[in-house]
């Protein structure tokens, strides 16, 4: 029988509901080398806590994360508290000895992220390990695609296009969420969603932006405060606050191939609800991802007779395809949510191989350097900013 994982999860919004989906879930469609137990959820309201690990299928839960990460019974620290929390949060649970997943973006600063990955370092020469939580790339689509570039049927990468569209922030008086303020959030738009932009660009193409020329904007300035609310909405309360973070940012960034792209991300989109949209072209052919399209990609082959060319649709449904053999016959959709039971599959398998997880937190430490870079160049008006430290 396989040995327990036994799992801490420090955080209850909306992510915590997603990840605690993911912990749930995996061991009981994927044949895991290590059977994940939902041992403890940890959060700041006692009552409002014990509700949902009890919804959510936490066997505890507990507000106390050093008495916690102390224990010797958890194996695992699942991190999906707000940005400022995640550096001290982290590294107090790799010098306990526990391996450490992470959400993105890694942290608030390139400072916190240097760290985090130095300590990631550290704490791997001990077999504790640690990854970084860009779920998007455990979309099978999104892994079919990364597979059909890697293969050379795209040939040499020339641009992307890569966007990530919201507009769950375009009613000036919806209310401020942790997620405006940048003391918590560290950035906006662009770290909140623009991360899974840039990352995903990184993933599919196997390349890396090494410089950056950005421009970023606030809209709505200030915003009622918040009354009640559970993960990205709420009911106003009393008083108006300031938004200190980005609403929209958008940058061209140059590859360290050559290869040029343009990114977008906002909140603002009207009518776009979830829209991370990738798109790569080279001179062999293209290839087009779309998270509200998210069984499918579209692909043209440049190399076939021109009286066959044209964007073809591909449903990555098959058991063929990355993930899909353990779950439905051919046509039957996956959502949302089946990127976190992937996840938890890739970090139980590489936790008991004694391998390293991607994405890592050095992997994370690099995107961080990408969105400060950006950042950079959007205050200053500069040109071009390096993303290497």
């Amino acid at each position: 029988m396989p040995a327990p994982l036994r799992v801490a999860m420090i955080g209850n919004g909306f992510m915590g509901a997603a990840h605690s989906q993911g912990w749930r879930t995996a061991p009981r469609f994927f044949d895991l080398p290590a059977i994940p137990e939902m041992t403890v959820m940890v959060g700041r309201d006692p009552d409002k806590n014990a509700a949902l690990a009890q919804r959510w299928g936490w066997a505890e839960a507990s507000q106390d994360f050093d008495a916690v990460i102390a224990r010797d019974d958890i194996d695992v620290v699942d991190i999906v508290t707000p940005g400022n929390l995640h550096c001290d949060m982290a590294i107090a649970a790799l010098e306990a000895g526990k391996h450490v997943l992470c959400e993105k973006p890694l942290a608030n600063t390139v400072e916190e992220a240097k760290r985090m990955d130095a300590a990631a370092t550290a704490a791997a020469e001990r077999g504790v390990l640690a990854m970084v939580g860009f779920t998007y790339r455990r979309v099978p689509a999104a892994a079919f695609a990364r597979d059909l570039v890697a293969r050379g049927a795209l040939g040499t990468i020339r641009q992307v296009r890569a966007q990530y569209l919201q507009d769950w922030l375009s009613d000036p008086e919806a209310p401020l969420t942790w997620r405006m303020d940048k003391s918590k959030a560290g950035s906006g738009a662009l770290g909140d969603i623009g991360a899974h932009a840039i990352d995903m660009a990184q993933f599919i193409t196997g390349q890396t932006i090494d410089s950056v020329s950005g421009v970023m904007e606030t809209f709505v300035k200030e915003r009622p405060t918040m009354g009640e609310g559970q993960g990205l909405s709420g009911s106003a309360g009393e008083g108006r606050g300031p938004v200190t973070v980005d609403d929209y940012a958008a940058f061209n960034g140059r590859f360290d191939s050559g290869a040029l792209g343009t990114f977008e991300a906002t909140r603002f989109a009207t009518g776009r609800k979830n829209a991370l949209r990738v798109e790569v072209a080279g001179d062999k052919g293209s290839i087009l991802f779309d998270l509200e399209d998210m069984n499918a990609i579209q692909y043209y082959d440049a190399t076939a007779p021109a009286t066959e060319q044209g964007f073809r649709r591909i449903y990555v449904t098959e058991a063929d395809h990355p993930y899909l053999e353990a779950w439905w016959p051919p046509g039957h959709m996956l959502g949302y949510e089946h990127g976190f039971s992937h996840q938890v599959k890739d970090l139980v398998e590489a936790l008991a191989a004694g391998v390293q997880p991607t994405p890592s937190f050095a992997d994370g430490y690099q995107v961080q350097r990408v969105l400060d870079a950006v950042e950079r160049s959007a205050g200053d008006g500069s040109a071009w900013v390096s993303t290497q430290a």
